[in-house]
């Protein structure tokens, strides 16, 4: 929880599993079958010391196990000094829940390692991740078939392939070692795409969003993304490539974004890549030139605009802030940012919520896609791209014979024949499965959104489909 929550408010765990009740309550499940999908199956808890600067330094991870519906399990490993038992459970549900909607074949997990990562230099930090890794490793809680973790906040590319470096030599025989872990450089068996996935899952969310005039006619919204007002809260790596794509590619002026040390703001709309740039040289958003900065980046939550994106921590908007919340659309690209008391609030005032299990959910779709690559051994466009180009140069030239043939006087312009005569390569096709997945997935819960009447609000629709899904497995199972 935040400092600003009061103390009537739920912690995150409590918070998810208020949010399941809710959807519960309009299911017919028998309470066996619906405690055994909301209790957590297994939380292992480990203490290890490493030798650092002297002397030996005491570490505390996690890696909880909340359902095995389906395996392997999937959930991305924190780095953070505020990671606890109840915050890692919290995140593992969701896994489950978020793998379900977008129908991955995974179970959830989550994992957590309690550290200040700026603390330590690269060699100390691959030493601690590699003696947590080793921790886990030995007693499969990480394995290609069992249990696949993945970047979260404060981890990325360079910790997944040390994770994936230490399994490979703790299992030299294993031959899908590299799938032990996804979020992996691509030149150490990670996939094209992988990095902005979670960003480009909020983009397409979004975009699938407006599509629907009477869901955004919902959001006292009208029209396209095209000059929407947006504020960003957190420009780690989904909020920056939500911002950056949102404003390059869909016209979405970025007003403000909120950091750790205050709040730019600019109603022309913001500079992305030059505010990132920024705060990587300065390690903040203070001293930008080109904005207003603000000391209270909190405050910012409540300033006017069409979209609020919440892409950092849980909790952020909370009891103490959701009446003054003024965006009529949220989309959670974080886990949990808006407290199970302050959706009340905002559902009330006419609100409306994408919520994190959906929004967020490109990192996993993607992780998906290199899992699968890691154990097919090939990667994705390596069979079909030139075929692909083949069979478009085989029209274009009979496009361009006809047109001679008969004197038409057409000819097809220089762009239309390169992007034509582009056979798909990995990212592309990342991209397509991934804009696939979101497409899909919001049309399951829009389904359930617009066809029941006493369903209100897109995060009970979510929770029905994916608890649904999890619920048919278990009975295929014989529970």
């Amino acid at each position: 929880m935040t400092a600003s929550m009061t103390a009537k408010e739920p912690s995150f765990r409590e918070s998810v599993d208020l949010m399941f009740n809710r959807a519960v309550r309009l299911m017919d499940l028998s309470p066996g079958l619906e405690q055994k999908i909301r209790v957590c199956n297994s939380t292992y808890t480990v203490r290890f010391g490493v030798r650092l600067r002297g002397k030996i330094e005491t570490f505390t991870g996690y890696r909880s196990v909340h359902s095995e519906h389906m395996e392997p399990v999937k959930g991305g490993i924190r780095y953070a000094l505020s990671v606890h038992q109840d915050e890692v459970e919290a995140l593992a549900a969701l896994m489950t829940y978020k793998c379900a909607l977008v129908e991955t074949p995974f179970g959830g997990s989550k994992g957590g390692l309690c550290i200040d990562p700026r603390a330590w230099d690269e060699h100390e930090l691959e030493q601690i991740t590699r003696r947590f890794a080793y921790e886990l490793i030995k007693r499969d809680l990480i394995h290609p078939a069992q249990n696949v973790p993945a970047p979260d906040m404060g981890t990325g590319e360079r910790e997944m392939a040390w994770i994936a470096d230490q399994y490979a030599r703790m299992n030299t025989t294993d031959i899908n070692a590299k799938a032990c872990v996804t979020g992996k450089p691509p030149h150490a068996g990670g996939i094209q795409g992988r990095v902005e996935a979670t960003g480009r899952g909020v983009q397409y969310a979004l975009r699938e969003f407006f599509r629907h005039p009477e869901d955004v006619a919902k959001a006292r919204l009208s029209g396209t993304l095209d000059g929407k007002r947006a504020i960003v809260q957190g420009l780690g790596n989904v909020g920056y490539h939500a911002a950056k794509f949102l404003s390059e590619e869909d016209g979405v002026k970025i007003t403000a974004i909120i950091e750790r040390d205050g709040a730019l703001s600019d109603d022309n709309g913001l500079n992305v890549e030059a505010v990132r740039r920024h705060m990587n040289a300065t390690g903040g958003l203070k001293g930008y030139a080109g904005a207003t900065y603000t000391e209270n980046g909190a405050a910012m939550l409540e300033a006017p605009c069409d979209l609020l994106i919440p892409a950092a921590m849980e909790g952020v908007i909370n009891l103490s802030n959701a009446d003054r919340i003024k965006a009529p659309l949220i989309i959670e690209a974080a886990n949990g940012p808006v407290t199970f008391g302050a959706d009340e609030i905002l559902r009330k005032k006419g609100c409306v919520i994408i919520p994190d299990m959906y929004a967020n959910a490109g990192g996993v779709t993607v992780s998906y896609f290199e899992w699968v690559k890691n154990l097919s051994h090939i990667r994705f466009g390596r069979m079909q791209r030139r075929a692909e180009e083949s069979r478009s140069r085989l029209l274009v030239e009979e496009l361009e014979r006809l047109s001679a043939d008969q004197n038409l006087g057409w000819t097809l312009t220089a762009d239309f024949k390169e992007r034509f005569l582009t056979g798909s390569d990995e990212l592309a096709l990342v991209r397509s499965g991934l804009d696939d997945t979101m497409r899909t997935a919001y049309q399951a819960m829009r389904a359930v959104w617009h066809g029941r009447n006493d369903v209100e609000d897109l995060r009970v629709a979510a929770y029905i489909v994916s608890i649904g899904r999890v619920a048919a497995t278990y009975r295929s199972k014989g529970l």
